[in-house]
């Protein structure tokens, strides 16, 4: 008979010292981010260095580590910094990261069963619908992130108005259509391919001058399709939108939804997390009377990814749409197989990491009302931004600030302005000096700085700005 095999070490010592010599390195790098560059590039050669075949032999830990720290840690996406503005990407939180070690070390698989960690995710969504304004029997569950979620909140949906049976039935023939705002997320067309209606089953309704979906649009769609024969079952509000970061008008929304026996469902992304910033929340009025948020704990409240969540008000609905029996998976009155309703019976995933103890040490440590400060904070730093730009010859903002997203571009006397800010926007990157992003806002192409991140000063508002002028005067004068 061969050896036993364990991947355990003989030795734990060596070991445990490589542990202890990992989280200190990270704390360095958490200490030491603002003397690093925000992006940079993964050379050529790097990226054909990872390209090895299957290793079948063993390495030493120490090596691995070793290489990761040369070919994997400085070329990472950024979103640690301070100054990474491209993307609404949360800045994660040291305790978050310790906690990912805890879920690590535990190997929980949350898909049920009657165990603690099932519990904190219940209590996480607790919480969640505690924010949102939902009552205390909500039903909801963590995913990877919003666009998973949406995707739930569209089947869930579909099940509100079909039924259970549609599950086996399918779609086919039903005349199913949905709508939402034209600057909605791309993940809802997604979610309505993946749920089986279609992406042209999705009416994209135009925006006001706010970035707000228009409600005599919406109901003129609505009574539209009724007359050929359609049948409208929902309705998305956004609360954030991509590009500018507008919030459509919920409780308006949630009225129409009320009038047509729509299913109100909001994605929420970013924006649902307002709810914990006393000044920002009346923005969001209405989404409390939703039947169902999707959002995402790893933006606005610096969860480390990936924390994304959706919180339907009808559990029933829920436990409808996804519940399944199988003999393995048979609930019993007593021991292991017992404890109620599974998080695999409301939600696509049997096999599902303890993402729930990074999210739950986050809001227990920080607590709420700080979460709330820094979602404010980033609001106010957007305004000192708009400002600036609003004082800059050079500049011009192409959008109103709803919230946290600043949209604006370099002004030269000539030239192809829309190439011009692209070419600023890499020069900013590769630089790493800051990582602002791209959009377009009315044909035109923008610059575009998403404040997310709780680390974020007015000095690395000042820092951008600065940059953008430079590199926009250093590029119109060699044009």
């Amino acid at each position: 008979m061969t050896a036993m095999q364990s991947l355990d070490p003989a030795d734990w010592s060596d070991l445990r010292a490589l542990g202890h010599r990992m989280v200190d390195d990270m704390f360095d790098h958490l200490q030491s981010l603002r003397d690093r560059p925000v992006w940079q590039p993964m050379p050529a050669e790097l990226r054909q260095e990872l390209r090895r075949p299957l290793p079948h032999g063993p390495m030493a830990p120490e090596a691995v580590y070793g290489e990761f720290q040369r070919l994997v840690q400085p070329y990472v996406t950024g979103n640690l910094h301070p100054r990474f503005m491209g993307w609404v990407h949360g800045g994660g939180n040291p305790i978050g990261m310790l906690a990912e070690l805890l879920a690590g070390a535990m190997n929980a698989n949350l898909g049920g069963r009657d165990h603690a960690p099932v519990e904190v995710e219940r209590q996480v969504i607790a919480w969640a619908a505690e924010m949102l304004g939902f009552p205390i029997d909500a039903s909801g569950v963590l995913v990877t992130g919003t666009s998973t979620a949406n995707l739930i909140g569209v089947l869930v949906a579909r099940t509100a108005r079909l039924g259970p049976s549609a599950r086996r039935d399918g779609v086919g023939g039903t005349g199913l259509v949905a709508y939402t705002s034209a600057a909605a997320h791309g993940c809802l067309p997604r979610a309505m391919e993946m749920a089986g209606l279609g992406r042209e089953a999705l009416r994209m309704v135009p925006c006001d001058a706010q970035g707000r979906m228009r409600l005599d649009l919406l109901q003129q769609r609505i009574a539209q399709d009724r007359g050929q024969g359609l049948r409208p079952f929902l309705v998305v509000g956004t609360a954030g939108t991509v590009d500018i970061g507008a919030v459509d008008d919920l409780d308006a929304i949630s009225d129409v939804a009320e009038r047509e026996a729509l299913w109100f469902h909001v994605d929420g992304a970013f924006g649902a997390t307002a709810m914990l910033a006393p000044k920002l929340r009346p923005l969001l009025a209405g989404i409390e009377r939703a039947d169902s948020v999707a959002f995402d704990f790893h933006k606005w409240a610096q969860v480390p990814y990936d924390a994304g969540c959706i919180v339907v008000r009808d559990a029933a609905v829920q436990l409808d749409t996804f519940a399944a029996d199988a003999v393995y998976l048979k609930r019993e009155q007593r021991g292991l197989a017992g404890g109620g309703v599974w998080p695999c019976d409301i939600g696509p995933d049997l096999s599902r990491g303890f993402r729930a103890l990074k999210v739950w040490m986050t809001l227990s440590v920080y607590g709420a009302d700080r979460l709330g400060a820094v979602v404010q904070q980033t609001c106010d730093l957007a305004g000192i931004l708009a400002a600036r730009i609003d004082r800059e010859p050079a500049l011009e903002r192409l959008a109103p600030v709803a919230l946290n997203i600043v949209c604006f571009r370099y002004r030269a006397a000539d030239g192809d302005l829309d190439r011009l800010n692209a070419e600023i926007v890499a020069d900013l990157q590769e630089a790493g000096i800051a990582a602002p992003s791209t959009t377009t806002v009315n044909g035109v192409l923008a610059i575009r700085a998403a404040i997310v991140n709780h680390r974020t000063l007015p000095v690395d508002i000042a820092i951008l700005v600065d940059a953008v002028l430079e590199a926009g005067r250093r590029r119109a004068e060699a044009a």
